[in-house]
Order: C-alpha cells, then structure tokens, then sequence
C-alpha cells in the first residue's frame, strides 16, 4: 500500500475513496462502492488496509460492508432483511448473512441502519438505528449483538432525535479496550468500563445547574447537557479522559470520561451544529463548524468558517482562507468532520452539497480537493504513510 492519505467518504450514494499522495496532493476519487447504498460511515485500518462501510435503509436494509484491499472490492455481511429482499426470505443463503436466526426469521426491529463503526483493541464496534449497538471479534465478518445496551433498563425513556434514535458515536479508549463510550440522538453519553457488560449515562453538568429557557424536550435541564448530542471525539493522550462533545445546544467539554460536562459555546457564533474534531497530539486543540438554526441549517451571514480553540474552548477563532464567504448555503453533518495525524496535522470535511475541504495546516487555509459527491454523510482518514 503506497503511502500516502485516503480521505473515506460515505454518501448518500455509495461509498467513495479519496487519495492524496506522501505529500498531501493529488487527490484523485474512486467510487462509488457498496451498490450505491445509503452509506452513513465508512472506517478504515491502515496496518491492514481493511475497510468497513456501514449503512442501509429500508429497501436494502440494514448492512456492513467489508473491503480488505483498500476498497477495491467489497463484501456484505446484512443484518436486516428489507424490502428489496422479501421476495427471498426462505432462500436458504440467506442463513449466513449476519443476525438472523435462520433463513425464515423476519426482521425484529432491532437495527434499521448501520450509522457508526469503531476499531477498538480486539473489537470492532458498530452502532445503528433505532439505538442498536453490534460487536466483532473477527474482523467484521461477524457481528453480534450488544444485550447489555441494546436491552437497556432505561431504553423506553430514549427520546428519539430528529433522525430516529441513532447511536452514531462510538469512542473506544484505544489503551484500555474495557473502556468505550457512546452517543445517541436522543438519549445522550454512555459509557462503560468492563468492555460492555454494564453502561452508565453520563450527562451531568459540572455546575450541576438547571438550565432555563429551554423548551426542547432533550434539551438542558435539571443540570444535564441536552440529551441530543450530535457528535463526540476524545482527546489524545493515552491516560486523558478529556472527552468533547458537540450537541443540539452547544458544544461541551468534558475532563472526566463525561462525569461531567463544562460548556464551552461562549465565543462561538451560534450554539448549533453537527461536527467535532479533536487534535491527533493535542488535547486542547479541537474544531467545529458553527450552523445558523436548527431549521435552516447554513453557516452564519452564507460565509463558512470553521472555528478553532487551541485552550480546551475558553477561546475559540474563525478560519475562512479558501471557504465560501459568499451565497454558502451547505450543511456539514455529524461525521463528516476528521483529522489525520502528520505534522502539521489535516483537518477535512464534507458538505451536502457533495464537496470535501481540506486543511493542511490545522485550518489556517482551506482547499477544496473533491466536488459534485453525492450528499456527503460522513468522512474520515485513513493515514497510509
């Protein structure tokens, strides 16, 4: 595998690779892969070169893809028969595709799509709709399902957010593989320490406050975040429980694996948005792209800006070189924001508009090294070098 970066791009239309060379140019796109599925989030692991693509919808239903040379080619493994597939349900192939009982066994409503994938140490996580969490231990060829989430006491309390009750956001602790934190829309942070035997909700502000003005019913209240979190990253360092999160209502901080959550919106210019990044060496350094409303869903004034904090969020700036600033009307949704890990480090992301920035200088300047994608759902690296 040559060196070099691959920018993995999910879509409303397939999946799609985006490869730069050593020196972070180049960039050439290959794709679309997965038939054209509705592909929410593509993962890779560059040691191996294993990548995984997760998503779904009702007529295809609900799978992950698998490619072990770089996406190239791909396999699926289902885990939810749709409606394209209802004329086979008693074909006896269908006894190997991943989480059914047997060839006859109808869809239980357990998973509708796939929407997060996570390498951790010896697992490989994934997380789906309605609030479904998956494990496996070979790969990805695969998968079973999490009891100990997915029959969650307090599920029947989950408020489902405006996409359905999507785990999105899947944050395994790569040192210690008994840690692992989750996100959903809307039932907000939950964490566990045994490898997933047990989960904890962990929603507390750390002023431990009620928020007033709030008339969302996930919103902040009786001194939690909002339970509508939109993404979550954790900083780097091995031992730092330093966890971000950009939610519904703002954005978060966290210096405790989510004990308790320090608001950090002041100085953004609105408290929406979708994505967060974190610094691969820098724990106080991270990003977000602030939108206008939760209704219209543009950047402030139609000018992008992605913001930056170097201090944990006590301070944050505007980075605009090379962005729109003129008629921006783009929307950049929850996993389409991400980092590589080369000095200086890249920042990229992904519009609905079907364009993908790129930063190679921790945001100071912007270009644009891929346009007219289908609706970009989410991005993430793959550093080859």
């Amino acid at each position: 595998m040559a060196d070099g970066v691959s920018v993995l791009v999910g879509t409303t239309k397939g999946a799609f690779v985006i490869e730069g060379d050593c020196g972070r140019g180049g960039w050439t796109v290959r794709g679309p892969y997965c038939d054209g599925w509705v592909i929410n989030h593509v993962k890779g692991d560059a040691v191996s070169g294993t990548l995984w693509a997760g998503g779904g919808s009702e007529w295809s239903g609900a799978g992950i893809w698998r490619s072990t040379d770089t996406g190239k080619s791909w396999t699926l493994g289902k885990l939810s028969r749709g409606k394209i597939d209802e004329w086979a349900a008693n074909d006896p192939g269908f006894a190997e595709m991943i989480g059914w009982a047997d060839p006859g066994t109808e869809f239980d409503g357990v998973v509708q799509a796939i929407w997060s994938i996570a390498p951790g140490p010896d697992v490989l996580w994934a997380g789906g709709k309605p609030g479904a969490l998956f494990r496996s231990t070979d790969d990805g060829v695969s998968w079973q399902p999490v009891d100990s989430f997915n029959k969650h006491p307090d599920r029947e309390s989950w408020n489902p957010g405006g996409a359905g009750l999507t785990l999105h956001t899947i944050v395994p602790d790569r040192t210690d593989p008994q840690r692992i934190w989750l996100a959903i829309s809307a039932a907000g942070v939950f964490a566990s320490q045994d490898g997933g035997e047990s989960w904890e909700s962990r929603n507390r502000l750390a002023n431990a406050e009620a928020c007033e003005g709030h008339d969302h019913p996930a919103g902040p209240q009786d001194g939690a975040t909002g339970l509508c979190v939109h993404n979550m990253v954790k900083a780097s360092g091995e031992d730092s429980e330093i966890l971000y999160q950009q939610n519904h209502h703002g954005v978060y901080r966290s210096p405790d694996g989510g004990r308790s959550w320090q608001d950090i919106t002041a100085g953004l210019p609105s408290t929406f948005g979708f994505p967060v990044a974190a610094h691969p060496r820098d724990p106080d350094t991270i990003w977000t792209l602030p939108l206008n409303t939760d209704f219209q869903r543009f950047p402030i004034d139609a000018a992008a800006a992605v913001w930056r904090s170097r201090d944990g969020g006590a301070t944050w700036e505007d980075l605009r070189d090379g962005l729109p600033q003129t008629g921006c009307y783009f929307t950049v949704l929850r996993q389409a924001m991400a980092t590589d890990r080369r000095e200086p480090a890249g920042v990229y992301f992904g519009t609905n508009s079907g364009s993908v920035f790129a930063s190679f200088d921790e945001g100071d300047k912007w270009e644009e090294i891929a346009r007219h994608l289908p609706t970009v759902l989410s991005v993430e690296v793959l550093d080859r070098g």
